[in-house]
């Protein structure tokens, strides 16, 4: 096998997704019912938690015109009923490992600038989530997810013992029905979108 070919496909594969994220980043903060369809992810998401056991949920912190899920899981912690402590945790991302530990999440607790510059946490306590909600850029059949490209999430749910229940959230326009998963990829346990449930893993 000619080695520069594969490397030739595996770059000229790079730079293509690249340009596909890319597009989808603009898309998204260009849409001028953002606001609408967040409104009604939220009402999706909420409903699925219901029939969810866990009690303690990893999340994010939304860029560039993400889903912002801390609305719905705000509600969520509230619900909690006697001897039922439900958390929310927000990612820390360490350069180092390249790898991402959860710190406890509430609204009104101080924040400050992980080494991303995305706020995160400041001096709460570090846990474990059960159960974590993922932004996707874009997402294709059978739970592949799209990221940014930086691998923070499929290296974190390597190194998770157990691995956390993974439901990514995404907006309908990133749905790549073509999109298929790498050696790297960690597929996702089940996808909500504005307009339901797309997937869940049986």
């Amino acid at each position: 096998m000619d080695k520069s070919k594969g490397a030739d496909t595996s770059a000229t594969a790079t730079f293509l997704k690249g340009q596909v994220r890319a597009a989808l980043i603009e898309q998204r903060l260009a849409m001028p019912d953002r606001l609408a369809r967040a409104d009604l992810l939220q009402r999706v998401m909420r409903i699925w938690l219901v029939g969810r056991p866990d009690t303690v949920i990893g999340a994010y912190w939304p860029i560039k015109g993400e889903f912002d899920p801390l609305p719905a899981l705000y509600r969520w912690s509230e619900a909690s009923g006697d001897g039922d402590m439900r958390r929310i945790g927000l990612p820390v991302a360490d350069r180092a490992t390249g790898l991402l530990r959860f710190r406890v999440w509430y609204p009104g607790c101080e924040m400050e600038l992980d080494a991303y510059d995305i706020p995160k946490p400041k001096d709460t306590d570090e846990f474990q989530p059960r159960l974590l909600v993922v932004p996707c850029l874009g997402f294709g059949p059978g739970g592949v997810r799209l990221g940014y490209g930086g691998g923070f999430f499929d290296r974190t749910l390597s190194a998770l013992e157990p691995r956390p229940y993974t439901v990514g959230v995404s907006y309908t326009h990133g749905f790549l029905p073509f999109l298929r998963t790498s050696a790297v990829d960690r597929p996702l346990d089940a996808l909500l979108t504005e307009d339901g449930v797309m997937y869940e893993r049986t």
